[in-house]
């Protein structure tokens, strides 16, 4: 079995904010593969699904973002899983909005939500970073993640979104490479090969020649006084 948690804060007044892009994600997920109606449990939201050949269970913690390990462990221990059954989604100051990135492991960063994962189950975790940006100033980092996605965002946003659920039967197999390309396919599509080719640009008219003069003297001088 795996845990797949998204990280985010609880109520209708963070729903859009760039902190609960992990919510979002877990919900396209839940969406997409057809998983079963959210409940309430482990102090947080559950869906229980299958990806694959594997069992799911989706979590959204409900305890805010700063005591997300709460739920997590709490999940964990009841079900007897390992730190590395568990995958965490999360926004992602350190890439540019719409950039994914998949790690095992590693330090929590600053971030509130795994620092608190890290305390209660320990590092050794699976990560999908989903990018936000980075506001520029360390001071305007708190309203910037707390404010909303722009109407300009929806674009990459639900390519993102998309991309994840496409991915999560490999992610949930432990392919990240599959999971990654099934990403790339939404975020950054290739070239279609059928595209015509631009037109060849015209050849530049080539001058013509200056018609023979065939007035006699007289009419050329008549010509000058009309």
């Amino acid at each position: 079995m795996k845990l797949f948690v998204g990280l985010g804060n609880p109520g209708a007044k963070y729903a859009r904010n760039r902190h609960n892009i992990g919510f979002m994600a877990v919900d396209a997920i839940a969406d997409a593969h057809g998983f079963g109606p959210w409940r309430s449990k482990f102090q947080g939201e559950v869906s229980e699904g299958r990806l694959g050949r594997e069992k799911v269970l989706l979590l959204k913690p409900m305890t805010y973002m700063n005591r997300s390990g709460q739920s997590v462990g709490e999940a964990m221990r009841f079900y007897k899983l390992d730190s590395t059954d568990v995958t965490v989604f999360h926004d992602e100051l350190d890439l540019a909005p719409g950039k994914v990135r998949a790690k095992s492991g590693g330090g929590h960063a600053g971030h509130n939500g795994l620092r608190s994962i890290h305390d209660h189950i320990g590092a050794a975790y699976d990560r999908v970073r989903l990018g936000i940006g980075h506001p520029g100033r360390k001071e305007l980092v708190s309203a910037y993640v707390l404010g909303d996605f722009a109407k300009a965002d929806s674009q990459w946003l639900e390519d993102v979104l998309r991309g994840v659920s496409d991915g999560a039967v490999h992610l949930a197999e432990g392919d990240t490479a599959k999971f990654m390309n099934a990403v790339a396919l939404r975020t950054a599509p290739p070239r279609s090969s059928t595209t015509p080719p631009k037109p060849a640009p015209k050849p530049a008219a080539q001058p013509t020649a200056p018609e023979a003069d065939t007035r006699t003297a007289m009419q050329k001088l008549l010509d000058k006084f009309k």
